[in-house]
């Protein structure tokens, strides 16, 4: 960091101002929310993984989606249960740092496939003949290498700007984890060359994709709407609001968390709008995904039965 040497060589992650009967009974919640939700993530992949008919692209981007959930979630979770029953809240520099790239690693890379899969539904509902050929399995790992690719890459550059920023105190981050924007807050030199770098990348990964995800729901419910069949049109909507509560969830709230300004949400909101993010969204997609979706419930159903049958066979 050359003569910007930074000061600090810790930070405080200061989580809610409860007292500390509340901290522990959030403690255990959170925690069997945490494991909720690696252990309904992890099934959804594994069916995925094992079950042949759900080798489409539709649950190779699902796939994804899981494998970002569980990282998303395992990156902040662990470091705030502990901090919900330790009085030394400390996070070294290095390791605030890393927890903010990838912190919006993931983050981005979540924006960019849920955007995958919203075209993947355009292409099977509204250009139907032409699915296979469209969405061809070269086509959908561009599309997640670039996802993965472009969420590494825009947090390398948020990274790289926070580390030439001095902090020389406070130490206390306002927030349940290393969050960019509070981080931002203890630095003792201007920010606003980081908060351009910001705005640019919500517009690039929240304004841009969810007006394309718009655009293409406008043709897929236009497209819904001209299906014959009822069974067809049940079945059509059911994939597509799944995928549409989900996109609405995670882009809901961080357009609220970056692009609101400061003076319109309180910190204590903010927090539990990011806590949102990292624990509750984790535990919610694979519900809404195996609840409204009835092939991850018949694959999950096939499974069970192949247990038993192999059980009493054995």
């Amino acid at each position: 960091m050359g003569g910007n040497q930074s000061w600090v060589t810790e930070f405080i992650l200061v989580g809610f101002r409860l007292s500390t009967e509340m901290e522990v009974f959030l403690f255990w919640i959170f925690s069997l929310l945490y494991i909720f939700s690696l252990l309904a993530n992890g099934t959804i992949l594994g069916l995925i993984c094992l079950d042949p008919r759900l080798h489409t692209p539709m649950y190779f981007f699902l796939s994804h989606l899981a494998v970002l959930d569980v990282s998303y979630a395992s990156n902040n979770v662990p470091k705030m249960l502990v901090n919900l029953i330790s009085h030394r809240r400390a996070i070294s520099f290095g390791l605030c740092i890393i927890q903010t790239f990838l912190y919006l690693s993931f983050a981005a890379a979540e924006c960019l496939i849920l955007v995958a899969m919203s075209y993947d539904r355009y292409v099977a509902i509204c250009h139907p003949l032409h699915y296979t050929v469209i969405m061809s399995w070269r086509v959908c790992m561009a599309l997640v290498v670039t996802s993965w690719s472009f969420g590494f890459i825009l947090s390398m550059v948020h990274a790289i700007l926070l580390l030439r920023l001095p902090f020389c105190g406070p130490q206390e981050v306002n927030h349940l984890f290393c969050e960019i924007l509070s981080v931002l807050k203890l630095a003792c030199a201007d920010t606003w060359l980081n908060q351009v770098v910001i705005l640019a990348t919500c517009l690039f990964v929240l304004v841009g994709p969810l007006s394309l995800m718009l655009v293409s729901y406008m043709n897929i419910l236009w497209a819904i709407l001209r299906i014959q069949s009822g069974e067809g049109r049940i079945k059509a909507f059911s994939t597509c609001s799944s995928h549409l509560c989900v996109v609405g969830l995670f882009f809901g709230i961080a357009m609220l968390v970056y692009m609101v300004p400061d003076s319109n949400r309180q910190e204590e909101q903010e927090k539990m709008l990011s806590l949102f993010h990292s624990l509750f969204n984790p535990v919610l997609n694979p519900v809404i995904y195996s609840l409204r979706n009835f092939q991850v419930q018949g694959a999950f159903h096939r499974a069970l039965q192949k247990r038993t049958t192999g059980g009493t066979a054995g």
